[in-house]
């Protein structure tokens, strides 16, 4: 833990979901924080209203107001809706400064563009990818930074979404496969477990008997993975006997290219991401002078 982070004044441009998420970390890892946070949104006062009382920070939503909050903020975290974020972040050109961090967390919004859009090319900028589970802590989160981002500011972002799980340093490029895998990740684990209820069902069994089963089996699985740091191969092969009913699954599996499919999503899914990248940045280079 960074004991500069109990200090910081953070504001948070967006109060989505993911905004919840890493607010709900911070303050119960940091409780002192919630003194020093402010949450912002356009128009939505019920989810801010929310946000108070459940986790102690202030909110705000006149313009004027934000624009000071934003001048003087140690941390501002942008968490607004992808498509409104060009025309946000623009909207504040000339106020950010290079003394502060700017931790986006708006898919496919380059840190390039980031910069030019708030009219800072020193501007310290943290581009991460969480992914649903940091909702109940058990996030992954990969990290990208500007390249001359301070050790400090590093390590500012990194208690940041610890708090709300592991955490990945990588190259900004490498944000799209690690969205094919983490980001949308948990999207194909749901899949899995509605195929291993359905067959549950189909053999005979309750739906909320089959998805107990289904929950265990998963939790198990990806408790060994880690707790072992066995690879997954050699596990799998250790629960497959010859001839046995691991492997009677495995080859159907195997008949309906169970790997493969999963492989072409993960890089189906970075692809998109991509494409996304292209549209937003295209549509951002629009608002720059």
């Amino acid at each position: 833990m960074s004991a500069a982070l109990t200090t910081q004044r953070i504001l948070f441009l967006g109060a989505g979901s993911m905004a919840e998420a890493i607010i709900r970390g911070l303050v119960s890892t940091y409780p002192a924080l919630s003194a020093t946070i402010t949450v912002t949104n356009r128009s939505n006062k019920e989810k801010l209203e929310h946000l108070h009382n459940a986790y102690g920070v202030a909110t705000e939503q006149d313009p004027d107001r934000i624009r000071e909050l934003a001048a003087k903020a140690d941390v501002v975290v942008v968490a607004m809706k992808p498509v409104d974020a060009p025309k946000a972040l623009a909207a504040y050109r000339g106020v950010f400064h290079e003394d502060q961090l700017l931790v986006s967390v708006i898919a496919g919004l380059s840190i390039k563009v980031i910069r030019h859009l708030v009219g800072s090319e020193a501007l310290p900028v943290a581009r991460t990818m969480p992914n649903t589970s940091s909702s109940i802590g058990l996030g992954m989160t990969g990290i990208s930074f500007s390249h001359d981002m301070p050790s400090l500011l590093q390590q500012t972002t990194l208690d940041i979404f610890q708090a709300i799980g592991d955490t990945v340093l990588t190259e900004e490029d490498q944000l799209h496969i690690l969205t094919g895998i983490s980001g949308s990740g948990p999207a194909y684990v749901y899949a899995f477990a509605e195929a291993l209820v359905s067959g549950g069902v189909k053999g005979g069994l309750r739906s909320e008997s089959a998805k107990e089963l289904a929950i265990s089996t998963l939790l198990g699985a990806a408790s060994m993975l880690r707790q072992t740091g066995e690879a997954p191969e050699v596990l799998r092969r250790k629960v497959t006997s010859p001839n046995g009913t691991t492997q009677a699954a495995l080859e159907t599996l195997a008949r309906h290219s169970f790997q493969e499919g999963i492989e072409q999503a993960v890089l189906r899914c970075a692809e998109r991401s991509r494409e996304i990248g292209e549209t937003i940045n295209s549509s951002a280079a629009e608002l720059l002078p």
